[in-house]
């Protein structure tokens, strides 16, 4: 009776353990096999521009040597919300500390490139506005560093909660110190030139 009694116990004990380990098998394959979308906060945002590469020398068409115009702009799309753009364009090696070439905000949401030569005028036509940069002037003014060791001008790009009510004419600081809370994302582009 007992050895009959221990033969049943040993083998419900092992259909127990079969059913348990294939239960077990059958939750990881299928853990594995599924493969969730990315999540939208994971899209990342990207810069670029087709006349320098990240890193690269930016034309001398672009910088107070050359035409003096602000150079195209391409980026993909943001983050889920954004209502407007803003841009701001840096040269961290300047002597005097950062120097800063570029404010431009309320580029519509909808936009995903900025062409060449966009004019200096305080209001664009698409509804953007231009602030003043260290040359004391709207719009853009090209890298034009003294003579000596490569300068970086870094071309960051911010993705907006909502446009900002700011006139044209304001500071990168007025503009820095407005956007926060509201950013969804940012990207930067990083040229180089050298006199």
């Amino acid at each position: 009776m007992s050895v009959n009694f221990r033969q049943r116990y040993n083998l419900y004990r092992t259909v127990v353990l079969i059913v348990a380990l294939s239960l077990a098998g059958i939750m990881v394959v299928g853990c594995q096999s599924r493969e969730l979308p990315p999540k939208e906060e994971e899209m990342v945002l990207r810069i670029s521009s087709p006349v320098f590469q990240e890193g690269d020398k930016i034309p001398t068409k672009y910088t107070c040597e050359g035409q003096d115009i602000s150079p195209p702009l391409v980026w993909t799309d943001p983050p889920s919300g954004t209502q407007s753009f803003a841009l701001i364009v840096d040269d961290p090696d300047a002597p005097g500390g950062t120097f800063t070439h570029w404010v431009l905000f309320n580029i519509p949401a909808d936009s995903r490139k900025l062409s060449e030569a966009i004019p200096t005028q305080a209001h664009l036509p698409n509804g953007a506005r231009q602030g003043r940069n260290d040359f004391r002037r709207n719009g853009y003014g090209g890298p034009c560093p003294p003579p000596g060791r490569p300068h970086r001008y870094q071309f960051t790009l911010y993705a907006l909660d909502q446009p900002i009510d700011l006139e044209a004419g304001v500071a990168k600081k007025q503009l820095i110190d407005a956007m926060q809370g509201h950013i969804l994302g940012k990207v930067q582009l990083t040229g180089a030139y050298q006199r």
